[in-house]
């Protein structure tokens, strides 16, 4: 089947809702016949969970139904793609192809493992919508593209999404993870980079959209991440393995995960002759798919030696079930006994369209062998006709290039051509510094050479139906081999690469708790560190003890780079990578939730403020204690009252949940937080001031800092009057003198209940080391020690 999405999506997504909140989603990947299903209650009126889940997939194509079945107070599914996801093609589907019934028989019959194992039976009441969902989308995959999809050929995957850490819309776009923000100020060579941008070294096609999904959706199985720095810690200490390893990727095609939809799906029967044309680029197709499987097989030999001693789980693993399983010989002797032993996949569209012609040996079949002679005499008349062309016109640099569109043209120099090009040449066009054009002779040369090459695609899929079906029998292995190849291109040529290419331990390897702290020793910018030649590194400890750290700083101190290091460093732990830290612990965190950037919402008539408090509202109806959040500047849209008020329950709320929170803020107010919760923390970004000037040190110190009129100093450094300074100043001293007191007193009688709470908070830091019981008992005698001393 046709597919040139390239590195664009090719997901096809199904999905309806009812009227108790539940969104029913199939999504099905043309590109690697893939099928995934996930139903869930949406706890947000504006549907963001529904959203998260189609930026993931970012399809080409949804399908909805006509009917708005959405509950009161919702938006519905419908309108929620006409607002957001304008540019997809959103494709009506009647209520009555949302079947159920058809769509658990139909993945019954599709999935490649057994349907036990994907507790079908048990789904089938439970899960109804999301296979009403895939029902409705195998129908319009099989009308619009003309084909059956082969039994037990799709991976079938139920509730895929949840079993990965939830990056939402909103922040995904925050934390520039797929696409930077304002990239547009830094011009067209800019530096600034979103962390796929960073890491997108891979290879091929599939190993960089699985990146890309493994950063919308990191994992959280400790096992797995375990396995993938396994794999990273052996190819960083064996040179040979990982230079042998991105020599044996590279000799694979680009395109080998695309291979596999061209066996998943048959082709309808067509007996309409009109439709001749269309065939004969179908039979292309196929043709180029058994060539770049045999190209693919045939560089698993080098792979097998690369992988032979390798001593992680992940490589051994792909050793015995890729490099030892003989389907795969098997499998290339069948495709040696048709296919001829020379022919390679070729991206150059000459090179490519005669390797397809050439595809089967000769002597197979004689009605192909009379098409081929054709299309070489054709073929040799047209660079005879250049030959005779380059002499008669004293063009001795005149070319012949060929693309899928045109076929053949000439192009010449502009610089040979001496007054007026010869009237015999045709159709020309000026391209750069060269002349492109044709003659009547190269068009009438060019349809007949096009006619053979068609004939000798038609005849080619004649010989080759035999070896299709074969292939398609074993059509798992070829998943499996997509799969890995897809992962072994991300983690060495993405991962493994952009560690190399840093300076030694700058990146460490990430340790992984459930229930343990997160903490980063001399934490860095992923992104940020390559623009800025010497950036400040800052630590981070959250722990059950200590689950709220305030950050206080001035303007422009390095608050919003911080909160945005913190959320990426998690991420790129938990899909497998090294971090840029010194040393860094993390415990698995399940949703990452952001509340950055203040701006007015014209499409959905929202306010700057009604924007961030339904951004906030979607992080309190969802957040677990599991959860990782990051909030910068909440409450500062409306009155500072209000604002205030809002922002200290907000974090009382927060507190109770006991999830990880890091809570920027100008509220000076919002550090008594410290004096009645213990398990929060104030911390603030060092600033130095000199002459009436802000220093900033970007390093984040421990306990509050008051800064006094910084913002008035900013304003002084944009420009505003010298008089309306100062009038500030003085309203603004009267206002603050009183308040300064009044915090400062309320800290000192609280200190003794901070001290106790500090020791039982490295007490619970203990429990969770695994130091040895001596260094347990050393680390006890300093915390008394210091705790006598008042130095906690």
């Amino acid at each position: 089947m046709e597919d040139d999405t390239g590195e664009k999506s090719s997901f096809i997504v199904g999905i309806i809702e009812n009227r108790a909140k539940e969104v029913g989603v199939a999504a099905f990947d043309l590109r690697s016949a893939s099928f995934h299903l996930s139903q869930y209650i949406e706890t947000s009126s504006s549907y963001q969970n529904t959203k998260t889940l189609l930026n993931f997939y970012d399809p080409m194509v949804i399908i909805v139904t006509p009917t708005k079945l959405a509950p009161d107070g919702m938006v519905g599914v419908s309108e929620l793609v006409d607002r957001f996801f304008s540019s997809t093609t959103k494709v009506m589907m009647a209520r009555s192809c949302f079947d159920d019934t058809r769509g658990g028989a139909l993945v019954k019959n599709l999935a490649a493992k057994e349907s036990s194992a994907l507790g079908l039976d048990t789904y089938y009441k439970q899960y109804y919508l999301c296979l009403a969902a895939a029902a409705a989308t195998i129908k319009w995959i099989e009308a619009e593209k003309g084909v059956i999809i082969t039994n037990h050929s799709l991976s079938v995957t139920f509730n895929g999404s949840f079993d990965h850490m939830n990056v939402d819309a909103t922040s995904v776009q925050n934390l520039e993870i797929i696409e930077p923000m304002h990239s547009s100020l830094w011009g067209t060579n800019n530096k600034k980079r979103s962390l796929f941008h960073m890491l997108k070294t891979t290879r091929t096609i599939g190993g960089t959209r699985l990146l890309r999904a493994n950063l919308l959706q990191p994992l959280k199985d400790i096992d797995t991440i375990n396995a993938r720095l396994d794999c990273l810690d052996e190819l960083m200490s064996n040179e040979q393995l990982f230079f042998g390893l991105s020599q044996a990727l590279r000799m694979f095609p680009k395109e080998t995960d695309k291979v596999l939809c061209h066996f998943c799906f048959k082709q309808k029967k067509v007996t309409n002759g009109v439709l001749a044309i269309d065939n004969s680029r179908k039979s292309q197709i196929l043709i180029s798919s058994i060539i770049l499987l045999k190209t693919a097989l045939d560089a698993l030999p080098l792979l097998s030696k690369a992988l032979k001693d390798a001593n992680c789980f992940l490589l051994r693993n792909v050793y015995k079930s890729i490099c030892a399983n003989e389907k795969f010989s098997s499998m290339r002797e069948r495709i040696g006994e048709v296919i001829d032993e020379d022919v390679l996949h070729a991206r150059v569209p000459f090179v490519a369209r005669t390797q397809q012609c050439f595809a089967v040996k000769a002597g197979i079949d004689g009605l192909l062998d009379i098409a081929r002679r054709s299309f070489c005499d054709t073929s040799e008349a047209i660079h005879n006709l250049a030959n005779k062309y380059r002499e008669d016109f004293k063009l001795p640099n005149l070319k012949i290039p060929y693309n899928k569109r045109q076929g053949f043209y000439f192009s010449i120099p502009q610089k040979d051509i001496q007054g007026k090009l010869p009237s015999k040449f045709i159709q020309v066009i000026k391209h750069g510094n060269n002349i492109h054009c044709s003659s009547l002779e190269l068009a009438s040369l060019n349809v007949r050479n096009k006619s053979a090459a068609k004939e000798c695609y038609i005849r080619t899929e004649f010989c080759l139906e035999a070896l299709m079906d074969a292939i398609r029998e074993d059509v798992s292995v070829l998943t499996l081999l997509a799969e890995v190849l897809c992962l072994l291109d991300m983690i060495v040529n993405s991962f493994a690469h952009t560690i190399s290419m840093k300076p030694v331990d700058k990146y460490t390897r990430p340790q992984f708790t459930y229930d343990g702290p997160l903490a980063i020793d001399s934490g860095r910018h992923p992104i940020l560190e390559s623009v800025h030649n010497e950036f400040v590194a800052n630590n981070i400890f959250l722990s059950e003890a200590s689950n709220m750290i305030i950050v206080t700083g001035p303007n422009m101190s390095g608050k919003s780079t911080y909160l945005q290091q913190v959320c990426l460093v998690v991420i790129l732990a938990q899909i497998g990578c090294y971090v840029p830290a010194r040393f860094a612990t993390l415990r698995v965190v399940d949703r990452i939730f952001t509340r950055m950037g203040t701006m007015d919402s014209v499409e959905s008539n929202s306010s700057t403020f009604m924007t961030e408090m339904k951004e906030t509202a979607f992080i309190l109806q969802n957040a677990s204690h599991r959860s990782l959040i990051v909030v910068d500047e909440l409450g500062r849209a409306t009155s500072s009252s209000d604002g205030f008020a809002i922002a200290w329950s907000c974090c009382e709320h927060l507190l109770a949940l006991r999830a990880y929170t890091i809570f920027a803020s100008h509220m000076e107010n919002l550090s008594e937080l410290a004096t009645i919760y213990p398990n929060v923390k104030i911390v603030h970004f060092d600033v130095e001031i000199k002459n009436k000037r802000m220093d900033f040190k970007f390093r984040l110190k421990d306990g509050p800092r008051h800064v006094a009129h910084y913002g008035l100093m900013l304003a002084g450094v944009a420009g505003l009057p010298s008089s309306v300074i100062e009038s500030a100043q003085s309203i603004t001293s009267k206002i603050t003198e009183k308040e300064v007191k009044r915090i400062e007193l309320n800290f000192q009688q609280h200190h003794d209940i901070q001290m106790a709470y500090r020791v039982a908070q490295r007490l619970i830091c203990l429990k969770y080391s695994n130091q040895d019981e001596d260094s347990i008992r050393q680390a006890l005698q300093n915390l008394k020690e210091s705790y006598i001393n008042g130095g906690l």
